[in-house]
Formats: C-alpha cells, structure tokens, sequence
C-alpha cells in the first residue's frame, strides 16, 4: 500500500516496482503499526466489555447465573458494536489518512501522527469529497470479497490485492495536489 501510494503521489502512472523486500517489510511493519495505534481504543474497549463475558462463558461451570452470563454477553455485544463504530468512523479513516501522510513524507513514520497537516489535506481536499471516496472504497471492498467469495474462497487472493491497489492509487490521487491547488497556495505564501 504505502509503495503504490507514494509511486502515485511522485505522479507514477505504473506500478510501483515490488523489490527491495527488506524495505518493503520495514514498510509493511510501519502501515501495521500505525493501524494497529488507530485501533487502540478500539482494542481497549473489546477487553474491556467482551473480556469479562468471554471468562465468565469459559468458566460456566462455576455457578455463576444464566442471567448474570447472558448480561455479561449482552455487554460484550455493546462493546463490540462501539469497537466497530470506532473502526468504521474514527480508526480506519484516520489510519488511512496517517498512511497516506506517511507516504507523503517518503516513509516517515511520525508523519502518519500529524494531524494538523491531515486536517490541512482534508480541507483541500473536501470533507464531502472525502467522505464520498471512502464509501466508495467500501463499498469496492465488499464487492471484492463477495467475488473472492464466490470464486471459491481463493478469488480473495486476487481481489483483495487489487482493492487494495485501488485503494492506495484513488487515495494518492485524492491526497495529491492539483496544480491549481499548487497554485493558489503558492499565491497565497510565496516562497513555501
């Protein structure tokens, strides 16, 4: 991802040339851990709220009640539904912001962390547009699993590579800017 995206952001039409596997490992364990420190809240709440009912179910025969095990389950649903609320508003979208920030800023890891110049992009970019680009993307990303599906299961090893091409190719060009863009900041600071 983090190779496609910065290929087209440095205004490559073609594929990014995939060598270099010790650089690309390194890469791959930064998208991973950017991703994984988005999620964070996303973790903790599941501990939290899905811990005690996953214990008290592995510990069914220690008499604890029906009603208190079904509460403790209903709990581990809400904290569930939160998590996937979180991931599906907050995390993914900010991950995919720091990726494609760290890409911007050739691999630099604390770039994915600067939310300031994100919100910057965003505002570039628009925050309708944005969010219509994202719906996109999962909507793309469900229709690639369903068809990795039904093509028996091993479809997903072709689809699911090339969403994520599409993925990281459509945000680049939604990340990058115009050269009108480019020129009305110029205008505006002379100089940067």
């Amino acid at each position: 991802m983090l190779r496609a995206i910065k290929a087209s952001i440095g205004g490559s039409d073609e594929l990014p040339e995939f060598d270099e596997w010790g650089e690309m490992i390194i890469e791959g364990i930064k998208v991973f851990l950017v991703s994984l420190i988005y999620f964070i809240p996303a973790i903790i709440i599941l501990i939290v709220l899905a811990a005690p009912a996953i214990t008290a179910a592995a510990y069914l025969s220690t008499g604890i009640s029906i009603d208190g095990i079904s509460g403790l389950i209903g709990l581990a649903f809400v904290g569930i539904i939160v998590s996937a609320l979180y991931a599906l508003f907050i995390g993914i979208p900010l991950s995919t912001l720091g990726i494609a920030n760290m890409a911007y800023y050739d691999g630099e890891f604390t770039a994915a962390f600067r939310f300031s110049e994100m919100r910057d992009h965003i505002s570039r970019i628009g925050l309708v547009d944005f969010i219509i680009w994202y719906i996109v993307m999962i909507i793309a990303g469900i229709v690639a699993g369903i068809v990795g599906i039904i093509l028996l299961g091993l479809g997903l090893l072709i689809t699911i590579p090339y969403y994520y091409l599409f993925c990281s190719r459509s945000l680049a060009l939604l990340f990058t800017p115009t050269e009108q863009a480019t020129s009305e900041a110029e205008a505006v600071s002379p100089g940067k």
